[in-house]
C-alpha cells in the first residue's frame, strides 16, 4: 500500500502504528517523529510562515475573502506516487489541505486512491480517527491497542483530578494577535486535567475573541498554545506581544499563573499526543496530582505582569 498523509496527525499516526514503510508523501509541517522529515514533501503552504502572528492572520484573512486556498498540492509527486489512499482533514481549511485541495489533483490520477477525510471534534473523536486509519492500513489490532493506552492514560488523569475540590478557572488562548480561545477537544483537556476552561466551547470551533473578554472571564490560569507553535515559538510570540490595559489586575497575572506550551506538539494536532497534553494540563492545574512529568520542552511559566 502507497499512502500520502495530508495531515501531520495522520503522520504520527502511521508511525505509531507501524506504517511508516507505507508512507510516500506527507505535508511540509510533518514533523514528528523526526524521521517524517525524511518523507517526499507534497503539500506546502502559500503562507509566509517567516512573518509573526499579526501578519499570517491578515494573510489568512485575504485568502479566504479571494476563496484561494492556502495550501497547494505537487500535482507531480502525486502522480509519480500514484498513490492507494490518501488521508485528509474536512476540520480546519487553515490549518491543513482539505478534501477541496485535491479536486484538481485526483482528477489526473490515473487510479483514483481510496481517500480518508479526518474531522475530529473531541478526543474520542481523534481516538476513533486512529482505529479508522489502524483498519484502513491493515494495522487495526495495533490501532486498538494504541487508542486503549491513550485513553487509559487521559482517565488516570480525569480520576487523580476529582481529589482536589477547587478547579481553578482556565483560559486557553491557540492565537495570541488577534486572540483566540482554544476550541474542539482542549476545554475538554482541561475538564479533564481538573479546570474549567473559561472560554472554549467543547466539540466547538476555537474563535477569535477580544482582550476586555479574555479579563472579563478572570482567569485563574492561562495557557499560551498558539496554534502551530512549539514552545520556543509560543514563548517568542507571547514575549512581543503588547499586552492589553487590565493585564496586571488578572487573577492569573498576579499569582504569576501563565504558561506557554508546546502547542503544535500536545494540542493543535488531533493525533495520539494529545494524551500527553492532558497530562501536561494536569501538571499545571492540578500538580499535587499530577500523573506524569511533563515531556521535555513541552511547557514552561512565564511572568509577565508588566505592561510592553
Amino acid at each position: 500500500m502507497r499512502i500520502c498523509s495530508f495531515l501531520p496527525s495522520a503522520t504520527e499516526t502511521l508511525f505509531e502504528l507501524g506504517a511508516a514503510d507505507s508512507l510516500f508523501g506527507v505535508t511540509f509541517e510533518c514533523d514528528y517523529p523526526p524521521e517524517a522529515s525524511q518523507k517526499r514533501v507534497i503539500v506546502r503552504t502559500r503562507l509566509r510562515h517567516s512573518a509573526n502572528s499579526t501578519e499570517i492572520d491578515r494573510q489568512v484573512r485575504e485568502f479566504v475573502a479571494r476563496g484561494e486556498s492556502l495550501y497547494e498540492v505537487d500535482r507531480e509527486a502525486l502522480q509519480a506516487i500514484q498513490p492507494d489512499l490518501i488521508i485528509t482533514q474536512d476540520l480546519c481549511h487553515v490549518c491543513a489541505a482539505s478534501p477541496g485541495d485535491l479536486a484538481t489533483v485526483l482528477a489526473a490520477l490515473e487510479r483514483k486512491p481510496e481517500i480518508i477525510t479526518l474531522n475530529p471534534q473531541s478526543l474520542a473523536d481523534v481516538w476513533n480517527d486512529i482505529q479508522a486509519i489502524g483498519t484502513a492500513v491493515g494495522k487495526g489490532l495495533q490501532a486498538h491497542e494504541l487508542v486503549a493506552q491513550l485513553e487509559g492514560r487521559v482517565a488516570s488523569v480525569t480520576q487523580a483530578a476529582r481529589g482536589p475540590s477547587i478547579r481553578p478557572r482556565v483560559a486557553c488562548l491557540e492565537w495570541l494577535d488577534p486572540p483566540f480561545a482554544a476550541g474542539h477537544w482542549v476545554p475538554e483537556m482541561v475538564e479533564s486535567a481538573g479546570g474549567i476552561d473559561v472560554l472554549g466551547k467543547a466539540a466547538k470551533p476555537g474563535y477569535r475573541t477580544t482582550w476586555p473578554d479574555v479579563l472579563d472571564a478572570k482567569p485563574e490560569i492561562i495557557v499560551i498554545m498558539p496554534c502551530g507553535y512549539n514552545l520556543e515559538g509560543a514563548l517568542k510570540e507571547f514575549n512581543a506581544l503588547t499586552l492589553p490595559d487590565g493585564w496586571e489586575s488578572l487573577p492569573a497575572v498576579r499569582d504569576g499563573s501563565i504558561f506557554a506550551v508546546d502547542a503544535s506538539g500536545y494540542f493543535s494536532r488531533p493525533g495520539p499526543r494529545l494524551a500527553g497534553g492532558v497530562e501536561i494540563l494536569a501538571g499545571i492545574l492540578q500538580p499535587e496530582t499530577a500523573t506524569a512529568p511533563p515531556p521535555p520542552a513541552s511547557c514552561a511559566s512565564i511572568a509577565r505582569s508588566r505592561r510592553n
